[in-house]
């Protein structure tokens, strides 16, 4: 009996083995499956994360830059073309241009004509004598011969203002007798040139300087 209950621990203890190498069931796979899902899961954004990093890093010219080559990838690439292609190309599209400037014109000058025949003609202007200037101012200068300075004051009010300014100019007249003289105020009238300044000729001497 001894003997017997000796050879089967030996069984037994060989069996254990067997029993412990056997393959997991299911639904423990399942469980394991389901408890290193979370771990995977975990590990996943710390991977991301230095790409994320590497994206933020990036300068906004860097990103534009990028943007640009992506998009024109994305574009297909034209096809190469000889130069007398292009300037083929570019006297087609001046002929369009041309042919649509033309069109323009043509419907301008058909309105112009429209308008033109159904507006009354103009009556020709009466021809009027020229009315001549007279000025009055006062003589500053008597130097020349038979010519005098003449300054003449202008006073008006400012037309946004309203405020009162005052201005002066200066021209010369022709004084045949010399009859002017400094501090004169005098009345001239506008001429025909009579020299290479003098526009003016002295009419009559209103007042005598004191």
């Amino acid at each position: 009996m001894a003997e017997e209950e000796e050879n089967k621990e030996p069984a037994e203890e060989a069996d254990a083995p067997a029993s412990e190498e056997q393959p997991p069931a299911p639904a423990e796979e399942e469980k394991q499956e389901e408890a290193l899902a979370p771990e995977e899961a975990a590990l996943e954004p710390e991977v991301e994360a230095p790409a994320a990093e590497a994206a933020e890093a990036l300068t906004p010219k860097e990103r534009r830059r990028r943007e640009r080559a992506e998009k024109s990838a994305a574009v297909p690439a034209r096809p190469q073309r000889s130069a007398e292609e292009r300037q083929a190309e570019r006297n087609q599209q001046r002929g369009r241009k041309a042919a649509v400037r033309r069109g323009r014109r043509e419907r301008e000058r058909a309105k112009a004509r429209e308008r033109s025949t159904a507006a009354e003609p103009t009556p020709a202007r009466e021809r009027q004598p020229s009315v001549q200037k007279t000025r009055l101012g006062v003589v500053v200068s008597d130097r020349a011969d038979k010519t005098i300075t003449v300054r003449i004051d202008i006073t008006r009010r400012h037309r946004q203002y309203k405020k009162i300014v005052r201005t002066s100019n200066t021209l010369h007249a022709h004084d045949e007798r010399n009859d002017a003289h400094i501090g004169d105020t005098v009345v001239v009238r506008e001429s025909r040139p009579l020299s290479r300044t003098k526009r003016w000729r002295l009419v009559e001497v209103v007042e005598r300087a004191r």
